[in-house]
């Protein structure tokens, strides 16, 4: 009997490295295949058992139908992106490079090549500011940032995809993940693993606006049995689900928790962002298809976390050497 095949797409980042993990330990009868770039995760949070391909999905020379073609998978999740959605105004190209463009590689590979079923992480962002803050998956969404844009065109082409060619998918929505693994050394995305590197660097911690935003904190491995049900299950078929935190917690709540856990610092307001003020999303929808259950409270979950965070090597923090567009920056992001 052939060994099933899945294909996990931004494997060196924090959805895909934490489900890889997922997999090799419960679903030992699965083969693991991950493509990354290694722009926005690292090497050593793949696991030994990937057969790991180092993938650009935007370079043409980077041949990913052979990768198709010679693994035949049978599920793909797609997870790579770059999820820096308050920095998308001002690096419009490389948001719908790496998020569309690379999504609309993904789709055609996965048509040609028969794949049984295509989940696909989306996110928040599409909403806007849904209705009155409230998030549902039966909102036309009505992205404000050209990622929002980005996952959304990403989301009807996958539909499309369904609807011509037979290509079966499940579009995930989660928000705000966090936990082991995640990128702490990105200067512009992941506000919980920045206020880490700011600790551990002993910087200020910086809060934009005056922190009254409202998010639903999602620590990650709750997300990871959903994840795979979301492949597996036959009423997930077709299906778009928020999934993630159920507890709504405001920025300055939030960092608050993580002071307490890190000890004390000196914590400054910034300007604030064109950004969604609340961010309430549904849940039973993920607890009814995808049996998600909200296991971690936020507590619990920046502990493991920086626990974690405190054994990792000195890394360089990525700073964007120049920007698509200047005009509108915000003082904090200045050159």
């Amino acid at each position: 009997m052939k060994q099933k095949t899945i294909l996990i797409t931004g494997v060196a980042g924090l959805l895909g490295s934490r489900l890889a993990d997922w997999i090799i330990e419960n679903k030992p009868e699965y083969k693991v295949v991950g493509i990354d770039d290694l722009s926005g995760g690292f090497k050593e949070n793949i696991n030994s058992k990937v057969d790991f391909y180092k993938v650009n999905l935007i370079n043409p020379k980077h041949k990913i139908d052979l990768c198709f073609k010679k693994n035949k998978f049978d599920y793909v999740f797609h997870f790579a992106a770059y999820a820096a959605e308050g920095l998308s105004p001002f690096i419009r190209q490389y948001n719908y490079d790496n998020n569309l463009k690379a999504t609309a590689r993904i789709v055609n590979e996965c048509i040609k090549y028969d794949v049984k079923r295509l989940i696909f992480t989306s996110t928040l962002a599409v909403y806007g500011h849904g209705y009155g803050g409230i998030f549902n998956e039966n909102q036309i969404p009505k992205p404000i940032d050209p990622y929002g844009v980005a996952k959304y065109a990403c989301e009807m082409d996958i539909q499309i995809a369904g609807e011509q060619h037979g290509l079966d998918w499940c579009i995930l929505r989660p928000h705000n993940v966090y936990g082991i693994k995640q990128n702490i050394w990105d200067k512009y995305r992941n506000v919980l693993g920045i206020w880490m590197y700011q600790k551990l660097n002993n910087l200020p911690i910086t809060i934009y606006g005056d922190g009254s935003q409202t998010r639903a904190f999602s620590y990650i491995d709750d997300n990871l049995e959903p994840f795979w049900n979301a492949v597996v299950l036959s009423k997930a078929s077709k299906e778009i689900i928020n999934i993630g935190g159920i507890e709504e917690i405001s920025i300055n709540k939030a960092c608050d928790i993580l002071l307490e856990i890190m000890g004390e610092g000196e914590k400054i307001y910034l300007e604030g962002r064109h950004e969604v003020k609340h961010s309430i999303p549904t849940w039973q929808k993920s607890i009814d298809i995808l049996d998600y259950k909200y296991k971690t409270t936020l507590k619990e979950g920046l502990t493991k976390m920086w626990n974690w965070a405190q054994q990792q090597p000195t890394r360089e923090r990525f700073v964007w050497a120049s920007y698509e567009l200047d005009k509108g920056i915000y003082n904090f992001w200045k050159k």
